[in-house]
């Protein structure tokens, strides 16, 4: 049965490679990204049956039309991928005042799930892209009241991204399905390019995980896990996101930013 799968950041890199692995297979792609030349390039690249969105996620406002312009034209997701993310920045704070890389990485997939919510089954799937690279989350910064370098700001963000997909999986115990997943460290994506300098690892590394982690029935019973692909196998997370205090700050954090910021 073909499946209806949103993929953000789907113009480059992991994304789009994982939206060619999963069209090919006969899947509805809904394809997102912030330049419209991009998304057309990537849509004629990926083939298929396919859609385009654009939408800024940086901008909260923008990732509430996009989850309104979705919903407006499906009412059924079956797997959301949430794998827009960013590193290195030229305006690493957002027109509010928040730090760009916990806008993207964390809070925009948190509000862009929540509204998606409404149009998925307990059998649907969120797969949320998180990083070998994670710090505690220091909540000051992501409010946006303190600055962090990129690097601090990118391994607190995936931190923070693994854990609201803890804590929203134990919400919702009936599914749908949540999963963070570190694809891969270091694979050859345009953000290890201009953040490190370096070509990378083989790309199909991180887009093999991500279309098992949406479709496989390996991933239908692991709401709330953390896989890490750099060991092959489920794992725990960065200590901190384990303490029950922790987690709850970093979720009172983005509730508190989701109502207030868009």
């Amino acid at each position: 049965m073909t499946k209806t799968i949103l993929i953000t950041g789907a113009t480059d890199g992991i994304g789009l490679l994982t939206a060619e692995v999963l069209a090919a297979e006969g899947h509805l792609i809904l394809l997102h990204g912030r330049n419209a030349a991009k998304l057309e390039q990537a849509q004629n690249k990926v083939g298929g049956r396919s859609e385009i969105y654009l939408a800024d996620m940086s901008r909260l406002a923008d990732v509430n039309r996009l989850a309104d312009e979705i919903l407006a034209k499906h009412d059924h997701i079956d797997v959301v991928i949430n794998n827009a993310g960013v590193y290195k920045t030229p305006a690493p704070q957002t027109d509010q005042g928040l730090d760009t890389r916990f806008v993207v990485n964390t809070i925009a997939p948190y509000v862009l799930t929540r509204r998606l919510l409404t149009a998925m089954s307990p059998e649907s799937r969120v797969v949320n892209l998180s990083s070998a690279a994670q710090a505690p989350v220091d909540i000051a910064a992501l409010k946006g009241q303190k600055r962090l370098s990129d690097m601090e700001a990118y391994a607190q963000s995936k931190l923070a991204i693994t854990i609201w997909t803890r804590e929203i999986a134990k919400e919702m115990p009936e599914g749908p399905v949540f999963i963070a997943v570190n694809p891969g460290s270091l694979l050859a994506s345009k953000m290890v390019r201009e953040g490190f300098g370096m070509a990378g690892n083989d790309l199909g590394i991180g887009a093999e995980i991500l279309s098992k982690a949406a479709l496989s029935p390996d991933f239908a019973q692991v709401s709330g896990k953390y896989f890490d692909n750099d060991s092959g196998r489920f794992a725990n997370p960065e200590p901190s996101a384990m303490k029950e205090k922790t987690a709850a700050s970093v979720m009172a954090a983005i509730e508190e930013l989701t109502s207030k910021v868009a």
